[in-house]
């Protein structure tokens, strides 16, 4: 577990170091805890509930010909895998470059938040070290959608919908994401609802228009359970609660505080959608973590002038993830799969 919990640390560590590094030192410092993260996640071996499933995916996409490979689904997901294995590589290169991408989305996120490295403690728990080894393609396509998310709240639409696009050839739920540019937009409504209505379109056609009925028949009608969804779900509930209050409080940007009150809102909405259709609500729930380092890393902006109350926010958010990553990597039924960590070039 050890591997686990420097990665927790790390963040934990730079919060509450005594001395605060210039600009230039912040940017390599983020830079290494990147590239730190992209190896931790990228280099794992057999750690992850779909590990093999993955390997699979590699040996059967080396088989194929180009041509069949864009008639696969996540035709990005094997297109990588198969010109891996034609430059030589393993499946070990293709985690490596998710996890860059994941890592790279990350960092981008937290960067733009008041307390960033607060940010990356909440990112850790779940959406790194679950999503992220366990999820490989849609832990790419959230890696490009928090980037997006990022450019939606500077107003830069065009940013947000190319960054899904192309999370969505990696893992296609991405595209539910895209309604949100349409209703975050203050200005230019009919331009942007316009853009994305043909994009999703397009997109809808090219990557689901074949596939709509068996998801649906997958996730909804053969009534899928995954184990802890209600859980995850609920853990986004809570920032979700505290966004729909404090809002004002939180972010003094029109265009964030509608973005993010508009993610609060779907947020909510899956509590109860998640007893109908467990499964696909958890996978849709998993594109809504951003919430929570958005939210948990502007906390301490509640305690206004007070330090003691800043500091125990933040020892308090701290602590909550602290307890969430020692159940779920003690406790969690599927956490056997994660369980000793095996590093590949060691393994």
């Amino acid at each position: 577990m050890l591997p686990f919990w420097l990665m927790f640390l790390l963040p934990v560590w730079a919060i509450v170091a005594p001395r605060r590094l210039p600009s230039r030192q912040q940017a390599w410092a983020w830079w290494m805890a990147g590239v730190l993260l992209a190896v931790t996640i990228g280099l794992r071996h057999e750690v992850g509930a779909d590990w093999f499933n993955y390997l699979e995916h590699f040996r059967l996409a080396s088989r194929l010909r180009l041509d069949e490979v864009f008639d696969r689904s996540d035709p990005g997901h094997y297109f990588l895998n198969w010109l891996t294995a034609r430059l030589g590589g393993n499946v070990y290169w293709v985690n490596l470059a998710y996890a860059s991408v994941l890592a790279w989305g990350t960092v981008t996120f937290c960067r733009r938040q008041p307390w960033p490295w607060l940010a990356l403690v909440v990112a850790v728990p779940y959406m790194l070290i679950v999503v992220g080894m366990g999820y490989s393609r849609q832990a790419v396509a959230l890696g490009f959608s928090l980037v997006g998310l990022v450019a939606l709240g500077e107003k830069r639409v065009r940013v947000f919908v190319a960054c899904v696009a192309l999370g969505a050839l990696f893992h296609k739920s991405a595209v539910l994401l895209l309604p949100i540019a349409m209703l975050a937009n203050s200005r230019n409504r009919f331009v942007t609802a316009s853009m994305v209505a043909a994009i999703s379109a397009l997109l809808y056609y090219l990557l689901l228009s074949e596939d709509v009925d068996a998801l649906w028949n997958q996730y909804v009608r053969a009534d899928m359970e995954s184990q802890g969804a209600k859980i995850r779900v609920l853990m986004n509930t809570v920032p979700a609660a505290l966004m729909l209050l404090y809002g004002n409080r939180l972010t003094s940007s029109p265009q964030e505080r509608r973005l993010w009150t508009i993610i609060a809102l779907l947020a909510l909405l899956c509590l109860p959608l998640v007893t109908v259709a467990s499964t696909a609500v958890d996978r849709v729930a998993l594109y809504l973590i951003p919430l929570q380092l958005y939210v948990f890393s502007r906390l301490p902006r509640l305690a206004g002038d007070n330090v003691r109350l800043r500091t125990g926010l933040v020892l308090g958010v701290i602590g909550y993830y602290a307890a969430v990553q020692f159940v779920w990597l003690n406790f969690a039924t599927h956490a056997r799969h994660w369980v000793p960590y095996q590093f590949g070039p060691l393994a």
